[in-house]
């Protein structure tokens, strides 16, 4: 059994951004050789997600807008009383990024074999960025032969 382990770093967009992942997965399966196993992809955030869905650009904005309504941004949360919790003045209100990252995870197994993910013709492995902009990380280890 071999074990290839890499970060790629993400510079996210404003607000809730979508970046697929799929070009640095497969650089990652590349270099390893690996051809059967896990690939597990895990975010290194509390406000981002990874999940698997259809990179689309219309269902990127119903995304957001589902999220949106959701869990609203303007709603109160006890986490956005920045004053009476121990962080730096400039700590954003981001109660409701905490929110969907839960609802969503930060992490994905996929399984590999013969080389290849097996995923859906239209699934691909995607970071979600729930507080942006920021510079995030995301894990890539892949586990097999």
């Amino acid at each position: 059994m071999r074990i290839h382990y890499g970060v790629e770093h993400v510079n996210t967009h404003t607000g809730l951004s979508i970046h697929n992942l799929m070009p640095a997965i497969k650089q990652h399966l590349a270099q390893s050789g690996i051809q059967n196993g896990v690939v597990t992809v895990c975010s290194r955030h509390t406000t981002t997600a990874i999940t698997i869905n259809e990179d689309e650009s219309r269902l990127r904005d119903d995304i957001a807008a589902f999220f949106a309504k959701l869990v609203p941004a303007s709603d109160r949360y006890l986490h956005n009383d920045i004053h009476l919790r121990d962080c730096p003045p400039d700590e954003p209100e981001n109660a409701h990024s905490h929110l969907i990252a839960m609802l969503l995870g930060s992490s994905e197994s996929i399984p590999l074999c013969n080389g290849e993910l097996s995923l859906g013709q239209w699934q691909s492995v995607m970071l979600l960025e729930l507080d942006g902009p920021r510079p995030r990380t995301v894990s890539i280890q892949i586990i097999g032969q």
